[in-house]
């Protein structure tokens, strides 16, 4: 009779966990190809594929996860919106596709020839995220989203079709760039051009413009060295922080709260991860210009201090600008440049904000 019991018990028990299992979708996706950029890389190898693998393992649930990339669900400019609408419960993006409504997300930017590889960028932003809440919040109370994780771009440089050797060189010539890096070539005299990379190829190939301002793991994946071959090392800065992995708040807050628990876990576990591999795909990704027939050559150092010197008001100027739209721009690019000079890297020049 008591083995009856215990068996009857059991079978209780076991139907009422698989009553209350469920299997949850999450749709998933970014601007960038899932291969051309490491951010939406990193997504689509370790975001989504730990998450599914932790809640399978350490829940009764299951993640099924409807992957976009490559602007098959929202284009760079739109992943923003689509996750704020819910057409993606999570999305990938460059703060640098929106110039106004996230124009101080976009900070790195604003101080160039900072922190040159990826890993200290990432961990120099998440610290300027930690002590101002008002980046998260503004995420949460004006766009509906909650921040997973910080990721970024490796070491920005210059390619170019024709090859150049001082600033001067380069005066009238057209640059692609994408949103907060163009004032970095208009301060030097180069023609600015507003493009994205999916077009890079043929504008180069066709005469639209003459090169582009991108680091190595992309300029190498999107085949750029083809058409416009003269790679030049500047350092610009890795831009940490500057891509962003958000989730819609209303997925988030119907999932169980274990689930909730493994997404934000594995997000922060993204951020160093995602940051390893930018800093492997850089040096890669030089290895493969040169490899592919590329001339890869260093700016010469006095070259490079004239063009930061063309910047130096520019951070206090991108300041300004962020206090006048009732942004804490003085205190966050304060923040910004103490936190890089305590890190040990030199500044090639002195950004005072007023």
């Amino acid at each position: 009779m008591c083995n009856r019991l215990a068996l009857v018990a059991l079978i209780i028990v076991v139907a009422q966990a698989v009553a209350h299992a469920e299997t949850f979708t999450l749709r998933v996706g970014a601007g960038h190809p899932a291969r051309g950029t490491v951010y939406s890389a990193a997504m689509h190898d370790f975001l989504v594929p730990e998450m599914k693998r932790r809640v399978s393992e350490q829940t009764e649930h299951e993640l099924r996860v409807i992957e976009g990339y490559g602007g098959s669900i929202a284009s760079v400019a739109e992943t923003l919106e689509a996750v704020q609408i819910g057409i993606l419960d999570i999305g990938g993006f460059c703060t640098c596709f929106e110039p106004a409504k996230l124009f101080l997300h976009n900070f790195q930017y604003f101080v160039p020839f900072g922190p040159q590889d990826a890993q200290s960028a990432i961990s120099i932003s998440r610290q300027v995220y930690a002590q101002h809440p008002w980046l998260v919040e503004q995420l949460e109370m004006k766009y509906n989203q909650t921040l997973l994780a910080l990721s970024g771009f490796d070491n920005y440089h210059l390619g170019t079709v024709e090859p150049w050797q001082d600033i001067r060189d380069l005066q009238g010539v057209k640059i692609a760039g994408a949103g907060p890096n163009l004032p970095w070539l208009e301060f030097a005299g180069v023609v600015p051009v507003q493009s994205s990379l999916p077009d890079g190829y043929m504008a180069m190939s066709t005469g639209v413009y003459s090169g582009w301002l991108m680091y190595p793991s992309s300029y190498f994946a999107y085949k750029f060295h083809e058409p416009s071959p003269n790679y030049t090392l500047i350092g610009f800065g890795a831009m940490g922080g500057a891509a962003i992995i958000t989730m819609n708040q209303r997925s988030l807050g119907r999932l169980p709260a274990g689930v909730r628990d493994i997404i934000r876990e594995v997000g922060v576990e993204y951020e160093s991860w995602a940051a390893e591999l930018l800093d492997r795909r850089q040096a890669e990704g030089l290895r493969d210009l040169e490899n592919a027939g590329a001339t890869v050559r260093t700016l010469d150092p006095a070259v490079r201090l004239k063009w930061a010197r063309s910047l130096q008001y520019f951070p206090n100027k991108m300041a300004q600008e962020a206090n006048s739209r009732e942004m804490p721009g003085t205190d966050i690019l304060r923040t910004y440049i103490r936190l890089i000079q305590a890190s040990g890297h030199e500044l090639p020049v002195s950004y005072a904000i007023d």
